[in-house]
């Protein structure tokens, strides 16, 4: 590219110019920036399929990957959009289509706390942001809960039409495609839709049926994810409409949606994702809640919602607090479990129902911020092949369902199982859960609030959350850049 461009550039002087034609050479995705020492007060850059966001401020222009960049400067930036190139100087900006004819970027405010995206005396942004989930589902309710209702325009405007959704598809890759699954329980029992969650790396790819009424979900902390922006691309050229469940304003999936709903979580710096986690199941569940209350319920109670729904909301505004009472009771437990797994070769991790999807959460996190293999199945499975591998001291994290269901009882006597063949049990439940003193020394359990179940992997995912910072911490490794990963994925 930078050979092309130095061409482009000898035979016509001009940098702009030289970058259109070399851009639209060029297949693929990418952003170029581009300098000349013969034109030292401008920088030239374009994109395709790849971020790019302007910031402008007083005398001054930024060009970056992600508003975090410049937060500290200014709040006023553009968007730019798909082939478009921006010539920047000190004075202003100039942005053109490939064919030099002007194009106007959609301008936005950046409503980070540019504080938010700097330490502030934590000792890694990961604990810093694993301390910032409460804050992060604080701030994405705020304004969506009116009297017990929920309120989301986003939806509103996007289903004004009369469409009428008959299916649900969630679209995400890595801790988003896990958030999904969490949430997928809530959308089916709440809403009384179906749904299913699919991977948007391979969803393309098997040519799938888009059918009439299906409402696709895509959720990617930065909307730069590649994966997931090339899949939304297949479902709304299929004639399905795409709802962006995201982070960062002025990113690509959002604006190639027809709707968007930001999870506010502020920036998120360490590469594994924590505080977006929760932030993004919680968005989920609102979507839940209002469709839920666009059709007449059994015992509606208010705003068209049932006292079902209504009880969930009222559990939903104690998450929060409950969340902040798992970070300050539950470190020393954890720790305790930390000590003991950072020399372990292996650990397993056991869920089921509304749980699994936390448990594999769980699973990527240690793997990628601490590298000790995590491998998470469903409970069910462990007599249909993988109980072959334990054995005595094997570690193993079991998140329980409430005591008193029907799950909470098959878990029960999972974990039972497990520790009559020396397993290293660890549970993880609510409170009243499994018992921890009927096993081998060294078994564990780490107590988190009582909650409606469909909410309690916003709950269960924290200890996770920390554990896996906590056995990385004694490992050694930096978890906020774990090696070979990048915080925004943005080739396929």
């Amino acid at each position: 590219a930078a050979w092309l461009l130095a061409r482009e550039y000898r035979s016509r002087h001009d940098l702009g110019a030289a970058m259109r034609a070399t851009a639209a050479r060029l297949e693929g995705a990418f952003t170029l920036v581009a300098m000349h020492r013969e034109h030292p007060g401008l920088v030239v850059a374009a994109r395709r399929d790849s971020p790019l966001v302007v910031g402008i401020g007083e005398g001054e222009v930024f060009l970056a990957s992600d508003v975090a960049a410049f937060a500290d400067n200014t709040r006023h930036a553009l968007a730019l959009g798909q082939n478009q190139v921006v010539a920047a100087t000190p004075e202003g900006i100039v942005v053109t289509d490939l064919a030099g004819r002007p194009a106007e970027p959609e301008p936005f405010e950046v409503d980070w706390d540019p504080a938010a995206a700097q330490k502030g005396g934590w000792p890694s942004f990961m604990a810093k942001e694993i301390d910032e989930e409460p804050a992060a589902v604080t701030d994405t309710l705020r304004g969506r809960l009116d009297g017990g209702r929920v309120r989301l325009p986003e939806l509103e405007g996007l289903l004004a039409a009369g469409f009428s959704v008959r299916k649900i598809l969630i679209l995400a890759c890595g801790t988003a495609y896990y958030a999904g699954e969490a949430a997928r329980h809530a959308l089916e029992a709440w809403a009384g839709i179906p749904t299913s969650v699919e991977l948007a790396h391979e969803f393309r790819y098997r040519e799938p049926l888009v059918e009439e009424g299906t409402l696709v979900v895509t959720i990617s902390q930065s909307g730069e994810t590649m994966d997931t922006l090339m899949a939304a691309r297949y479902a709304r050229e299929r004639g399905a409409l795409t709802l962006s469940v995201c982070n960062t304003q002025g990113s690509s999936i959002p604006r190639e949606s027809d709707a968007v709903l930001y999870t506010r979580a502020g920036p998120e710096v360490a590469v594994a994702s924590t505080k977006a986690f929760v932030a993004q199941v919680v968005a989920l569940l609102l979507v839940a809640l209002h469709l839920a209350g666009r059709v007449p319920q059994t015992g509606a109670a208010r705003g068209g919602l049932s006292d079902l729904h209504a009880a969930a909301i009222e559990s939903l505004l104690k998450i929060p607090g409950q969340i902040r009472t798992v970070l300050d009771t539950q470190r020393p437990a954890v720790d305790a479990v930390a000590a003991k797994l950072a020399a372990v070769p292996s650990i397993f991790l056991l869920g089921r129902g509304v749980l699994l999807p936390v448990a594999r959460e769980g699973a990527l996190k240690l793997k990628e911020t601490s590298y000790v293999h995590a491998e998470a199945f469903p409970a069910g499975e462990l007599k249909h092949g993988p109980i072959a591998l334990i054995e005595p001291g094997r570690p193993v994290i079991a998140l329980a369902p409430p005591q008193g269901t029907l799950l909470g009882a098959k878990m029960d006597s999972t974990v039972q199982e497990l520790r009559a063949r020396g397993a290293d049990v660890t549970v993880i439940g609510q409170v009243g859960g499994v018992p921890a003193d009927d096993g081998p020394a060294g078994s564990g359990r780490v107590v988190i609030p009582e909650t409606d179940p469909l909410l309690s992997p916003l709950l269960a995912v924290v200890p996770l959350h920390m554990l896996a910072m906590a056995v990385a911490g004694v490992r050694g490794v930096d978890v906020d850049q774990p090696r070979n990963l990048a915080k925004s994925v943005t080739v396929e």
